[in-house]
């Protein structure tokens, strides 16, 4: 049993079984409310799915591309439910859920055969006029959606000459479906394959830097003179003493 956790857009959370089988998913459409939401959704797709805590077996967690804040709640809350279950953290890009939906749904709709070999990209909005982008290409032999270049980022202006470029179809996303995401994971799991990255892609530094070294400040040194009051060095005598 799989628990999908992603907060790279939206909160989303879901209950998978090993075969595909979705038991539970919940959304939260609030760009900004992760770490208020993702308890709660945690808690509701536990209790749609009719399992307990103890029932999960993996955690799959959303590794990006998204904004620091968000991404990095979900990330936590899936390393924590992870770490407390004492069960393994299965890293996955957050566009591949996107371009798995995709390609399945032109599979069950019978478009696969036109749209498998033709290149196109997920596309999600990175904030500061950019757009975060990963080209994909069908589904390789174990179900999972080929990547053909790495996440990136892009300004917005320039996106659609870059994609006219790599010969790529747009696909934008304003949600990360986390059945999809654990439904990746389960594929990955089951043959031996790791497909996301150990640490978060946030694509760009945060705005919160470490201080430069604190300024160095002479400190008085006290001496008394022959046949009168102490006083201080002034800063031109601090060297020579």
């Amino acid at each position: 049993m799989i628990l999908g956790i992603d907060t790279s857009l939206g909160s989303a959370v879901a209950v998978v079984e090993p075969d595909g089988v979705i038991r539970a998913q919940t959304v939260s459409a609030d760009p900004r409310g992760h770490a208020e939401m993702i308890g709660t959704l945690i808690e509701r797709a536990l209790a749609e799915a009719s399992i307990g805590p103890s029932d999960v077996t993996h955690v799959a967690a959303g590794m990006g591309p998204g904004p620091f804040t968000g991404l990095r709640v979900g990330i936590a809350a899936a390393r924590t439910f992870a770490l407390g279950r004492a069960v393994p953290v299965v890293p996955v890009v957050s566009h591949d859920a996107v371009a798995l939906e995709l390609l399945l749904h032109d599979a069950l709709t019978g478009g696969y055969e036109d749209a498998a070999d033709e290149p196109f990209a997920v596309v999600t909005d990175a904030r500061r006029r950019e757009f975060a982008y990963t080209l994909y290409r069908g589904l390789d032999a174990d179900g999972l959606p080929v990547r053909l270049a790495e996440p990136a980022l892009v300004p917005r202006d320039d996106l659609d000459a870059v994609l006219a470029d790599a010969g790529a179809v747009r696909r934008d996303a304003d949600r990360i479906p986390a059945a999809m995401l654990a439904l990746a994971a389960s594929r990955a799991l089951a043959a031996g394959r790791t497909i996301g990255p150990a640490d978060a892609l946030y694509l760009r530094s945060p705005d919160v830097t470490l201080p430069h070294a604190p300024k160095r400040v002479g400190v008085p040194v006290l001496r008394e003179p022959a046949g009168g009051a102490p006083r201080s060095i002034g800063d031109g005598e601090r060297d020579e003493a």
